[in-house]
């Protein structure tokens, strides 16, 4: 798919005047979010499930986890009002660095102002307060999604009921920011960034693909390449596996914003619901809400001692572990069985909820 492929025919659109104030200082005049919605709201409005999508994600949660809907699975459209959004900063119709700045008439580019975790979340907030939502039974995402989710249960305590949590952690790990910035060099380095100020129509695709290529060998593990690709080449001058990573690279050029990816990458590294609130551990504690955290066994991003970690330490949590070789990509290709998962807890929970 392309850049012009996003958003979705389907994708509505949210417009606030009101300024959001974010966390590290300034604020943003109006946002906008561009959000999915399958089924109805009930009357009392506390039916919705919120689904949060990972770093190059879109609202489209139909496309990328579909196997997650219908009858009897984690997301019912007879039963339950699901939202998606396109997370604060990232360019698929929510503000971010592609958004015209209403103050200068222009895109924002790099003078997009850094944003948190928590101020997705309470974008997102202010979206629900609009739709008539009074409760969420379900705050679920992978990865950065994931991150939310937590944030979610924190900020919003009495709104959420339940949180899954999949292949991320309660804070960033100097590994996982080491990664980010690595990428965020890539563009850097290239000539056509221009500290951020390019032309949106010649972005520094070198960059922002070396920067997809890096992480795409932190998505999947080293079976999965060794399997796929050992030392095979593609022709005398080139691997297969170069080949499979350049393909990657270009393929996220022609969909994604190198501004963005700097914004929510940053948005990541600051990722620590410790952060201004208390001890780690304590702070995980006061989570009250039943969780799943869902980890996956070849994960070398979020290694799965972090969900370990996390299940251990909030009270009302239990872990799944994946079995699988997929790596951090495993929550958006074992979508059958992150499925079954989901589904399994939310009988537990909502049965238990009715006994």
């Amino acid at each position: 798919m392309s850049f012009a492929d996003y958003p979705s025919p389907y994708t509505k659109f949210f417009k606030s005047q009101e300024p959001l104030a974010l966390e590290l200082g300034g604020e943003l005049p109006e946002l906008q979010i561009a959000y999915r919605v399958w089924g109805k709201l009930n009357e009392s409005g506390d039916n919705a499930i919120l689904i949060c999508h990972g770093l190059t994600g879109s609202a489209d949660a139909d496309m990328w986890w579909k196997e997650m809907f219908g009858r009897g699975r984690a997301f019912n459209e007879e039963t339950d009002f699901i939202v998606s959004t396109n997370a604060l900063g990232s360019c698929y119709g929510t503000t971010g660095p592609v958004s015209i700045n209403p103050l200068t008439e222009k895109p924002y580019g790099a003078a997009f102002p850094l944003i948190t975790i928590r101020d997705m979340v309470r974008a997102q907030k202010r979206l629900m307060d609009f739709l008539g939502v009074q409760r969420v039974k379900m705050v679920i995402g992978g990865s950065l999604g994931g991150m939310q989710a937590l944030e979610w249960a924190l900020m919003y305590p009495d709104f959420i009921e339940s949180v899954v949590t999949i292949s991320a952690s309660g804070r960033h790990s100097a590994w996982c920011i080491g990664v980010s910035e690595a990428q965020r060099q890539a563009i850097y380095a290239d000539a056509d960034f221009k500290d951020g100020n390019y032309d949106p129509r010649q972005q520094p695709r070198k960059g922002l693909a070396a920067a997809r290529m890096m992480a795409m060998l932190t998505y999947r593990s080293f079976s999965v390449f060794q399997e796929r690709f050992a030392r095979r080449r593609q022709n005398d001058d080139l691997f297969e596996v170069e080949s499979y990573l350049r393909y990657q690279g270009q393929k996220l050029v022609e969909r994604f914003d190198a501004n963005a990816y700097i914004t929510l990458t940053k948005a990541m590294d600051t990722h620590d619901v410790a952060r201004d609130r208390g001890e780690y551990e304590t702070v995980l504690k006061e989570l009250s809400q039943p969780t799943l955290v869902v980890s996956a066994s070849s994960d070398i991003l979020y290694f799965p001692e972090e969900q370990e970690e996390l299940a251990r330490l909030i009270p009302n949590a239990e872990l799944a572990v994946m079995q699988t070789n997929n790596g951090h990509d495993a929550f958006l290709i074992d979508i059958p069985e992150v499925a079954r998962l989901v589904a399994d807890f939310r009988r537990r929970v909502f049965l238990a909820e009715k006994a």
